[in-house]
């Protein structure tokens, strides 16, 4: 191109996303759950705290982790594995928020209902929904 030679690269990250020369979101999820886990040491204090009900701490994750886990996944082309990624993801900051050890045996779907959560998977699809103009179902 007009004597300057361009380097081909397999990952670009552009504006906090990551895109694949292959067209997958393989690496957009894991630069998700990084920056996910990132955001939740952040509140670290708040989400594992003691001193706080459940109710707020499901709040906080909703707000500050989940929308960040969730962020630009509207448009990936996602597959089974990515799914199971995120919700292995948000399973084990719920145990963590709870107090609970995978050995206790804890249903997910209790620990979601304490904290007053909806499985990550599905707030994604609402939001393909949404975003595709599709939300008409719900209403």
């Amino acid at each position: 191109m007009n004597g300057v030679s361009l380097e081909k690269v397999d990952k670009f990250c552009y504006l906090g996303h990551m895109l694949d020369a292959d067209e997958g979101c393989d690496s957009a999820v894991t630069t998700r759950v990084r920056s996910a886990w990132k955001k939740f040491r952040e509140y670290l204090p708040i989400l594992t705290g003691k001193g706080f009900l459940l109710k707020l701490k499901g709040k906080v994750y909703a707000t500050c982790v989940t929308s960040c886990l969730m962020h630009g996944s509207e448009t990936w082309p996602m597959k089974v594995e990515h799914e199971l990624k995120m919700n292995r993801t948000e399973m084990s900051m719920i145990r963590w928020m709870c107090g609970v050890k995978l050995n206790e045996r804890k249903k997910s779907e209790e620990l979601r209902e304490l904290l007053g959560l909806e499985p990550v998977s599905l707030m994604i699809k609402k939001s393909r929904l949404r975003w595709f103009g599709l939300d008409m179902l719900n209403k």
